[in-house]
């Protein structure tokens, strides 16, 4: 398949991995249906966000809840006739529930990658197995968000940073939320602006969490450079992510595409729409992979 064939089938899952006692473990299920070893994955729920369905996939099988990290290599085959499409990720295991075995999947196995890369019983399977085992330690990632939508700047006669989400930006909030617990972030922290803050309450009411207000990740106010707000906004997104625990921070659309790229230390396309975001991986504080979300 070319990346210009249309897509038929959508699916995600993941490389779950813990610490073990030679190293790194990946979890790998087996599927009496198929007779094979596999990484966990399935098909997307209608609607359904492949990062939010990656996550589900590998509980509902392995009954292992894990947190997102690296994108990995997208698999693309055909599938009783049909175009497929996996979307993987790396996900660190932060917990097990007890696996019973069931019609779909009825063993799992906890193995070194080497010794997972020779079960598996398809090529590319392997090749995402390989990706993860060349990926640095990961060691923070960040859910970073742009504010949702909030109507247009010139009609509302209040101060800019007092405006408000609209009905459209209120949905926007609510996807959002559940993408940002993901990552499971300890601290929530949002620019000033009245906006930004709204865009974090859905994700604040499902994960119990305050918002912390943060100057740093503020648009340039008058007089302001630019590339000032987005050193100050990058300089202090390494810092949480040098802390080493996950966090959830949403900013504006002036400081977002220059921060990112100074992170990256490379320009690209960092535009992001509102109502967007990014999964960011971090080693130590310097950042491994921005993922769009």
């Amino acid at each position: 398949m070319t990346d210009d064939e249309p897509v038929g089938i959508r699916a995600a899952g993941g490389v779950a991995w813990r610490p073990g006692a030679r190293g790194v473990e990946v979890c790998l299920v087996h599927r009496p249906r198929y007779g094979d070893w596999s990484l966990p994955k399935g098909k997307l729920e209608p609607g359904e966000h492949p990062l939010l369905a990656a996550v589900r996939e590998i509980a509902e099988e392995s009954d292992v809840r894990a947190v997102p990290q690296v994108r990995l290599p997208t698999v693309r085959y055909r599938s009783e006739g049909r175009p497929k499409r996996v979307d993987y990720w790396s996900m660190r295991a932060v917990g097990e529930g007890g696996f019973q075995p069931g019609t779909e999947v009825d063993d799992i196995r906890w193995l070194p990658v080497d010794d997972a890369v020779r079960l598996v019983s398809y090529p590319h399977d392997a090749e995402v197995l390989r990706a993860f085992a060349d990926l640095p330690e990961v060691t923070a990632v960040v859910a970073l968000v742009r504010h949702a939508h909030a109507g247009r700047r010139g009609t509302w006669s209040g101060p800019d940073t007092g405006r408000p989400l609209d009905g459209t930006g209120r949905k926007q909030a609510d996807a959002l939320a559940p993408l940002v617990a993901l990552v499971r972030p300890v601290r929530l922290l949002s620019a000033s602006a009245r906006r930004c803050v709204q865009t974090l309450d859905p994700a604040a009411a499902l994960l119990d969490l305050p918002i912390e207000v943060v100057g740093d990740f503020d648009e340039p106010k008058p007089g302001q450079q630019p590339d000032e707000c987005a050193l100050a906004a990058a300089a202090r997104l390494a810092e949480l992510a040098g802390a080493g625990e996950p966090v959830a921070v949403c900013s504006q659309g002036k400081v977002l595409p220059g921060a990112l790229e100074r992170l990256a230390g490379r320009p690209g396309d960092w535009t992001t729409p509102k109502g967007g975001g990014w999964l960011l991986a971090f080693s130590a504080d310097t950042l491994l992979a921005a993922d769009r979300l």
